[in-house]
């Protein structure tokens, strides 16, 4: 993906980025398949019970497993093993943080930077009057969409997709769905932020600041090692290109990162960055470090505006 900043919107163009069939966007079903082996695990950490329609619905992710059973090695596969139990890892920590953002205090709006086929407006129990807005690619919210009524699925809040490129003015595009300014939010930029340039990433930390008022909160992913080229032979991402064609370290922005946690506590937010194995030792399964980690600059950072 090739990506700047103009005007303070994330431009650029992709090559043979369309929809979930390939590049970037053949993550989702990467994630999608990770969390369909993850709910039907005995000690699962999230359940997702769409998560496999989407893998088998897609012609790039044909083949794939979505049951732990499917894989000769089981975990013992970096993949779908080590690599699908730390995105469901991920996916729990995000789906306490959004409801305890929603459920403690009067934020209605959820904003998915990037919304891929997240479906936590349907799998997960919302206060009444709450509002998702999924940010995406027109053809990846109406893939997810036509995967969706197929199974006649029913949100649990008032969806409204977004379809604009976060490439392009999306600022616009939200305010026109009714997003409310002066109303607090809780934002998500899940497997977001490290395919962008740097200053992508801050053009859009500073967008969002400007349109959070007091009380909203924000979660997001960022990779922070000095150089992602030391792990090109990481167990991880050599399984991820050799099992489903998928080379993570060539669509990952390969520039130094943002202190995007700084900037916000520059503006008041107050911040806090965690390595996933915190969260591992919090619920008793997930990755733990190994040797030339792949995992090893991953961190979620959690911001709050008072």
């Amino acid at each position: 993906m090739n990506t700047s900043v103009n005007g303070g919107n994330v431009v650029g163009t992709a090559e043979h980025d369309r929809g979930v069939t390939s590049g970037v966007g053949t993550t989702a079903l990467l994630v999608a398949a990770a969390r369909a082996i993850e709910t039907y695990r005995d000690d699962s950490l999230a359940q997702d019970v769409f998560a496999e329609h989407f893998v088998l619905a897609a012609p790039a992710s044909h083949g794939w497993p979505i049951r732990l059973h499917q894989v000769p090695d089981g975990d013992a596969n970096p993949l779908w093993g080590r690599f699908a139990r730390y995105f469901a890892l991920r996916t729990r920590v995000l789906d306490d943080f959004l409801l305890q953002s929603t459920h403690t205090t009067d934020t209605r709006q959820v904003v998915l930077l990037g919304a891929g086929l997240d479906t936590r407006a349907f799998r997960l129990d919302w206060p009444a009057g709450s509002v998702f807005f999924e940010i995406d690619r027109e053809e990846v919210l109406a893939f997810k969409q036509e995967v969706l009524d197929g199974l006649s699925a029913t949100s649990k809040a008032a969806r409204v997709p977004v379809p604009v490129d976060l490439r392009t003015d999306w600022v616009t595009a939200l305010a026109a769905s009714g997003f409310d300014p002066a109303a607090p939010s809780v934002w998500l930029a899940e497997g977001l932020l490290f395919y962008l340039p740097a200053v992508a990433e801050s053009a859009l930390i500073a967008q969002v600041d400007r349109l959070s008022t007091h009380g909203s909160a924000l979660a997001y992913e960022v990779k922070l090692e000095p150089d992602l080229m030391t792990y090109r032979d990481s167990p991880l991402y050599i399984a991820t290109a050799q099992q489903i064609g998928i080379d993570l370290l060539d669509l990952f922005a390969k520039e130094p990162r943002p202190d995007s946690a700084g900037a916000l506590a520059s503006k008041g937010w107050s911040t806090s960055i965690h390595t996933p194995f915190e969260f591992t030792h919090r619920h008793g399964r997930g990755p733990l470090p190994e040797e030339n980690d792949a995992l090893a600059g991953n961190r979620w950072v959690f911001a709050h505006r008072p």
